[in-house]
């Protein structure tokens, strides 16, 4: 599977911080219910390696791993189970650790430099991140404008009022979301409600 495929799986990508592993699983399963399948675990928390290693188990899930700074990060979400890296921004050793792996990568862009950085290496699929903070959809679509080759998932300061406007975007495959798993205690059917919500904002 590339980054592409990774991308089309759903028109929200979910980014969890998941503090207690024991509730990965249950969590993952609520997500790939609701028909969301691509699922980011951000290598924010001490759990978050284990907890790539149990929704990994679950049918149907594609998990990620988000917040990758380096080749460690990336070595070390691998052998959890990550079947592709996000990262919050695009250094040439990160995107040459990634290609050299072979596995699919989302690296951060926030302008045309980022993109002509990635293009350089090879790669075509970024997440626009901060999105929000970032200038929102009329920076993204200024910026994609001369890079007709490069797709986006943006990531920041998305909400599940606004997902539609920044999916309504020609370059735009996808986007990241943190609604989906609000902080706290987790409800699952919650979870897979917000989770069918977002599968069907597709265009």
């Amino acid at each position: 599977m590339n980054i592409e495929e990774v991308m089309a799986l759903a028109p929200v990508i979910p980014v969890l911080v998941v503090d207690d592993a024991a509730y990965a699983r249950p969590i993952a399963e609520a997500l790939v219910a609701g028909g969301l399948r691509a699922l980011e675990i951000t290598l924010r928390t001490e759990a978050a390696l284990k907890v790539i290693r149990e929704m990994a188990k679950v049918d149907g899930a594609v998990v990620g791993a988000g917040t990758v700074l380096n080749r460690d990060d990336m070595n070390r979400a691998l052998d959890a189970g990550a079947r592709f890296i996000v990262s919050p921004g695009l250094t040439e050793p990160l995107g040459r650790a990634a290609i050299d792996a072979g596995i699919p990568f989302l690296p951060g862009t926030a302008n045309s430099g980022d993109i002509m950085r990635g293009l350089d290496l090879g790669l075509t699929h970024f997440k626009f991140f901060p999105a929000a903070a970032s200038g929102g959809t009329p920076a993204l679509k200024a910026l994609a404008a001369p890079f007709v080759q490069a797709r986006f998932c943006p990531t920041g300061g998305i909400t599940a009022a606004i997902a539609a406007e920044w999916l309504s975007i020609e370059a735009v495959l996808c986007v990241g979301g943190s609604w989906i798993v609000p902080p706290g205690l987790p409800d699952m059917a919650e979870i897979r409600k917000r989770a069918a919500l977002a599968s069907a904002l597709g265009r």
